[in-house]
């Protein structure tokens, strides 16, 4: 990584970049087979370079511009024809997007100003110094101090710079050898939504159509439409559009089609059927590179005209827990495609993909792998939230199941803290984020804090089931058993398959409670994520059921989770469970060795 002095690093210290190094620096992007831009964009990049460098800048208006490249004659209307803005659009995404990898070390950097066709040319030595000085920090173990505003001082420059709106290229170059590159493509919509995440796949919502003119279809098509880009805006995992103003969905074009034609990855559809008594509702979610629908459902409901809110609120929010959580639709999709593609640790949203894959059952073998993962992730993307929040957790990890002495432990959670810290500093209202933090929190013993920040996540988005399971579980760990166990109730009943940590707490309930048949089965259920407190809820049920045998497997079983095995008290204790939990638990583990003993 190179180096630069103060004064390199202020770019008003320098002149601006000659005519040479300009035409030099687009020779560069158009040469480079990672600049997704077409021959009319690329034409379009040229035209206004040429023009800029010649000092005809005055006349790079839309008219000069539809008339020279888009073969548009003398009655062209701006108005009536946006060709000229929306392809201005497209461009400034490719050269996003050019600079986010291929790019990210050129010098001079060439861009479009929003409501200009004037192109700005400008040195980029600022962001190369920051990643240099995030790479440092993020190898030493230090991560940057930030201010209030919770960007560092030397990546301001970075925050300001245009909107990065697609994956790294290199990543989609990988993507595409394997035949599977479309589905990152990101969307060009006049509509795009603010809440939406710069580092996953594009999704688009349809208008949902009305199958029959009655004001009650045609009222909650548009209803249900609204209401779910309303939900799904509350996951940051992906990229979110509405379809554009003027953008016709009637035109015979099947969902994946208009998909295509917009660029995004996903396509939510769906339709709306009512009579006097019930209203029904089919939606889907379709790959828009293969045309395959992923995932369909239909509702029925019944319907009376005072119903009809609660109607459109109550489909919104189940498509939405359908499609948008960690474990949803879309990102199951993304973890399936990505397992069978040579991906590395490149790529930053993906890194965060595996890190919700090794959120599932906390796999020791896959935790290293996935820790250096995200520590190349935010010093690839310092600005990138989710990043910094997955690597709070995983440091949390390597303190709580890494069998450390205090000072290490210590030491570990300091790291996660500050990490989750600058997650929130840069997204403070980002539920992946809040959820670090909180469980950061508790296991460093802050458990009002860590409950606060729990439900604030849970506020902020009620529609997901890793939210709700991760408020469910702390209460109830610490004793809170009649809210907490209907929250993971309600999160286990949202996820098609849910982590087996969702039943822990739920099966220790039913222990307190002596329902020792059912809590076997819900023990059983949980094992299979692969956690030793699995094996040793199934051995304490079986002890409690007096089944000798079984009691004996799950104590054999547990027996290979060595800090759980060598010291249960400590280790509950370190979880935050409470006296009681614990007191409890362990006379349950006794009870279960003496069944296996046959004593």
């Amino acid at each position: 990584m190179r180096s630069f002095n103060k004064a390199s690093r202020d770019p008003a210290s320098q002149p601006p970049p000659s005519t040479g190094e300009v035409r030099a620096e687009l020779h560069r992007i158009l040469s480079n087979p990672s600049f997704q831009a077409s021959q009319r964009r690329r034409a379009f990049l040229r035209f206004i370079v040429e023009e800029t460098l010649a000092g005809r800048v005055d006349r790079l208006k839309g008219f000069t511009v539809a008339v020279a490249i888009f073969s548009r004659d003398e009655t062209f209307d701006s108005q009536a024809d946006p060709v000229v803005r929306i392809e201005a659009r497209r461009l400034r995404r490719d050269l996003d997007s050019y600079y986010v990898d291929a790019g990210s070390h050129d010098r001079v950097r060439i861009s479009i100003p929003k409501g200009s066709y004037a192109p700005h040319f400008e040195w980029h030595e600022a962001a190369s110094l920051a990643l240099s000085e995030a790479e440092q920090a993020a190898g030493s173990g230090h991560i940057p101090a930030s201010d209030g505003s919770g960007t560092a001082d030397d990546i301001s420059k970075i925050a300001r710079a245009p909107t990065r709106n697609l994956i790294v290229a290199a990543l989609v170059v990988a993507l595409v050898a394997a035949g599977i590159g479309a589905w990152f493509m990101t969307a060009e919509t006049p509509q795009s939504l603010t809440g939406s995440h710069k580092y996953g796949p594009a999704v688009v919502v349809l208008p949902f159509k009305a199958l029959d003119s009655s004001d009650n279809s045609r009222y909650l098509a548009s209803g249900i439409s609204q209401e779910l880009v309303r939900n799904l805006m509350r996951f940051p995992s992906f990229r979110l559009y509405t379809l554009p103003i003027g953008f016709a969905s009637s035109e015979g074009r099947a969902p994946a089609k208009l998909g295509r034609d917009l660029g995004v990855a996903y396509v939510v559809s769906g339709s709306v059927n009512s009579d006097p008594t019930q209203v029904h509702l089919v939606t889907q979610l379709s790959d828009a590179t293969t045309g395959e629908v992923l995932w369909s459902e239909t509702y029925s409901r019944p319907l009376t005209p005072e119903a009809l809110i609660g109607v459109q609120r109550e489909l919104a929010g189940k498509i939405a827990t359908v499609i948008g959580p960690p474990y949803g639709v879309v990102n199951n999709d993304l973890k399936a495609r990505v397992a069978t593609a040579d991906v590395s640790s490149t790529e930053s949203y993906i890194c965060v993909l595996r890190a919700y894959v090794y959120r599932r059952n906390f796999s020791r073998m896959k935790s290293d792998s996935v820790l250096q993962c995200l520590q190349a992730a935010v010093r690839r993307d310092p600005n990138y939230s989710d990043a910094w929040a997955m690597l709070g957790w995983l440091y949390l990890d390597q303190g709580r199941f890494g069998g450390f002495g205090k000072e290490r432990l210590q030491e570990e959670y300091h790291k996660a803290l500050q990490a989750a810290d600058r997650a929130i500093k840069l997204a403070p209202d980002n539920t992946l984020a809040l959820k670090a933090l909180s469980s950061i929190y508790h296991y460093m013993g802050r458990y009002d804090e860590s409950e606060r920040l729990a439900r604030k996540a849970e506020d902020l988005n009620p529609n997901d089931p890793d939210t709700l399971a991760q408020l469910g579980w702390r209460l109830a760990v610490r004793g809170k058993f009649e809210e907490g166990i209907p929250i993971l109730k309600r999160a286990i009943e949202r996820t098609a398959n849910p982590p087996g940590w969702y039943f822990h707490l739920i099966t220790i309930d039913l222990y307190l409670k002596g329902n020792y048949g059912q809590m076997l089965q819900v023990a059983q259920r949980s094992t299979t994520g692969g956690l030793g407190v699995s094996q040793l809820l199934v051995a304490i049920a079986a002890g409690a059921l007096g089944k000798r045998e079984l009691a004996q497997q799950a104590l054999d079983k547990m027996s290979t989770y060595a800090q759980l095995s060598h010291d249960p008290t400590a280790y509950l204790r370190r979880h935050g469970a409470t006296d009681d939990i614990v007191n409890a638990l362990m006379n349950g583990l006794q009870k279960a060795r003496q069944v296996a003993r046959g004593s």
